[in-house]
C-alpha cells in the first residue's frame, strides 16, 4: 500500500480529498494532511509519501516552493499531484520545471483523479521496481567487492575498483559499522539504508549473515555515527525479541583499512555476544588494562582455594568475581576458558592428591553440565564453573573425611611439603607413631616406592626445575633441595638423570630448534 499526503490550506479541499476518492481501490492510503507548506515539508521527510496533492496558494511556502524544496533536499522525492482554482500558465510552466506529475484545476473531477492514481501508482511501481533491481545489482557488486578485501585481498587493482564503485578517494578515512539482530537480512539493509542513507549505497554482508555500512569519515564523524547508531538500535530493539548488537570501528585512511576496520567491529560484536550485552558497541572503548590477566588470574586462584577448603559458602560470589574479571574490556571468551580449562586441571590434581578418581569426577561433571568447548556466552560457562566448583568442593569433602584416618597418606603429604629437610624413615616413623619397618612397606605399598627413592626423585625434579630457572650455583641448589654435601648431590643427580646438573643446565638453556 503506497501512501499519500494531502496538503491543502482549504479544511474543506481536504476532507473532499480524503472522502471523495476510494484511495484502497488504487493501492493508496491517506497517512497525513497538512495545511501550510512548512508542516508538508516536515511531514514528507518524516513520513515518505510516495505521493503529495498539494495546493499552490497556501502561507509561508506555496506548493511549487514545497515541491522545489521537496526535489533538492531530498534523495527520492514523492511524486507530486498540483490542485489548483488557477488555470495560469506561468503556474503550469513552473510545475513542468518541478516535474510534476499532474496539474489538476479545481474542483477537482472524482473520475478524472482515478484515472491520475491509476497512471500514476503504474509509473511509481515501475520505478519502484527499476530502482529496486538497480539497487540489488549495486549491492552485489559491493558485497562482492567489500568480501574480497575481508577475505584478504589487496591487489592494487582491486583497490581501486572498489573505492570507484563506492564513489570514495582511496586514501578516505573510514569508519565501519556492523549490525547483528534476528530477522531477515534484506530487513537489516533496509533499516541500515534508512539511517545511513548515501548515494552510492556502501552496504555489504558477512558470511554469517550481520550487516556491515561503510562510512566516509567526512560525512560521518563519529558523534554523527553515534547518534544515528543509537537510532537504529532502538528501532530494531523494539522490532526484534531476540539480541541486537551494533559495533562501531574506529577512523583508518583507505581501501586497504576496510578488513581491518571490518576486525574491529567483529571482534567487539563477538565479545559483546559472549557476554550477552545488547546496544551501540565501539572499538575505541576497548579497556585493554595491562594487568586485567593477572587480576583474573588472582581471582581463580583464589575461588580454587575456596573449593579446597571446602567454603561452599562463598563460592557462588567466588564464581561471578572470576567470570567478572574476565569482562573487564573485551576479551575473547576463549581467554575465559583457558582460566576455567586451569582450574579444572588444578581440581583433577587436588582429587588425585586426595586419593581420588580425577577422570570419573570429570566425566560426571561433563555429562550433566557439558564441556567448556560447548560454551558460547559467559553466562553459560558462569553457569558450568558454579557446577564444576561445587561438585568439586562435594569430592574433596568426602576424600578429606575417607582419608582423615588414612595415616600413610598424611606420611607421603608431609613428604611432599618437607622433603627439602632432613628427613629419615625413622623420624617419620616416630612423628606418626608406627614401626618404621611398617612404614616402610605402606610407603612403597601406596606409592610404588621405597621411601629413600620417593625422596630422592622428588629432590631431583626440584633440582632440575631450579637449574633451568634460575641463576642459582650448583651447592646453592644442592642445599636448597635437601643435600647438604654437593658431591652427594651431584652423584644422585647423575643417576638419576644420566648427566651433571652442570651440563644438564647447560642443556636446558639450548634453543630448541
Amino acid at each position: 500500500m503506497m501512501n499519500v499526503l494531502l496538503v491543502d490550506d482549504e479544511p474543506w479541499v481536504i476532507e473532499g480529498l480524503r472522502t471523495m476518492v476510494n484511495w484502497m481501490d488504487h493501492g493508496f492510503q491517506v497517512c497525513g494532511e497538512a495545511s501550510n507548506g512548512p508542516d508538508a515539508f516536515r511531514m514528507i521527510q518524516e513520513l515518505g509519501p510516495e505521493l503529495v496533492l498539494t495546493d499552490i496558494n497556501m502561507p509561508v511556502i506555496n506548493g511549487l516552493e514545497l515541491i522545489e524544496q521537496s526535489n533538492r533536499v531530498m534523495a527520492r522525492p514523492p511524486k507530486f499531484i498540483i490542485l489548483s482554482g488557477y488555470d495560469n500558465f506561468n503556474y503550469a510552466l513552473t510545475a513542468m520545471h518541478q516535474r510534476v506529475a499532474e496539474y489538476l484545476l479545481k474542483p477537482i473531477d472524482e473520475e478524472e483523479i482515478e484515472a491520475v492514481l491509476v497512471r500514476l501508482r503504474r509509473r511509481i511501481m515501475e520505478e519502484l521496481e527499476t530502482e529496486q533491481s538497480q539497487s540489488r545489482m549495486h549491492f552485489l557488486l559491493v558485497n562482492n567487492l567489500v568480501n574480497r578485501l575481508l577475505q584478504g585481498e589487496d591487489s592494487a587493482q582491486l583497490m581501486h575498483q572498489t573505492a570507484h564503485t563506492l564513489l570514495l578517494p582511496e586514501d578516505a578515512l573510514l569508519r565501519c559499522i556492523l549490525i547483528e539482530a534476528s530477522g531477515d537480512t534484506s530487513d537489516l539493509r533496509r533499516q541500515a539504508r534508512k539511517y545511513f542513507a548515501e548515494t552510492p549505497e556502501r552496504i555489504f554482508e558477512d558470511s554469517a549473515g550481520r550487516i556491515g555500512v561503510i562510512l566516509p569519515d567526512d560525512k560521518f564523524p563519529y558523534c554523527r555515527v553515534q547518534e544515528l547508531a543509537a537510532g537504529l538500535y532502538n528501532e530494531l530493539k523494539n522490532e526484534s525479541n531476540g539480541p541486537v548488537t551494533v559495533t562501531v570501528s574506529n577512523a583508518l585512511q583507505g581501501i586497504g583499512s576496510v578488513r581491518e576496520l571490518y576486525m574491529q567491529v567483529l571482534e567487539v560484536n563477538k565479545c559483546k555476544r559472549c557476554q550477552e550485552r545488547d546496544g551501540v558497541h565501539n572499538y575505541r572503548d576497548l579497556r585493554q588494562h595491562g594487568n586485567t590477566g593477572n587480576h583474573a588470574r588472582e581471582k581463580f586462584k583464589q575461588l580454587l582455594e575456596l573449593v579446597t577448603a571446602g567454603q561452599t559458602d562463598e563460592i557462588h560470589s567466588a564464581v561471578e568475581d572470576a567470570l567478572a574479571s574476565m569482562t573487564e574490556g573485551l576479551p575473547d571468551l576463549r581467554h575465559a576458558m583457558a582460566h576455567v580449562a586451569d582450574l579444572e586441571l588444578n581440581l583433577c590434581r587436588r582429587i588425585g592428591e586426595m586419593n581420588g578418581e580425577p577422570d570419573a569426577f570429570m566425566k560426571k561433571v561433563q555429562d550433566e553440565y557439558g564441556n567448556i568447548g560447548s560454551f558460547k556466552t559467559y553466562s553459560s560457562l558462569r553457569k558450568y564453573v558454579l557446577e564444576l566448583c561445587l561438585e568439586a568442593a562435594r569430592v574433596l569433602a568426602g576424600l578429606e573425611e575417607k582419608n582423615e584416618h588414612n595415616t600413610i597418606f598424611h606420611v607421603i603429604q608431609y613428604v611432599d611439603r618437607e622433603y627439602r629437610g632432613r628427613l629419615q624413615l625413622q623420624d617419620l616413623a616416630k612423628m606418626f607413631h608406627m614401626n618404621s619397618t611398617y612404614l616402610g612397606q605402606l610407603f612403597k605399598k601406596e606409592t610404588g616406592k621405597p621411601f629413600n627413592d620417593y625422596l630422592n626423585e622428588k629432590r631431583i625434579e626440584e633440582a632440575k626445575r631450579l637449574l633451568k630457572r634460575t641463576q642459582m650455583k650448583i651447592s646453592e641448589i644442592a642445599l636448597q633441595v635437601g643435600y647438604p654435601n654437593t658431591d652427594y648431590f651431584i652423584s644422585k643427580f647423575k643417576c638419576k638423570t644420566g648427566m651433571l646438573p652442570s651440563v644438564y643446565k647447560q642443556e636446558s638453556k639450548r634453543p630448541a630448534y
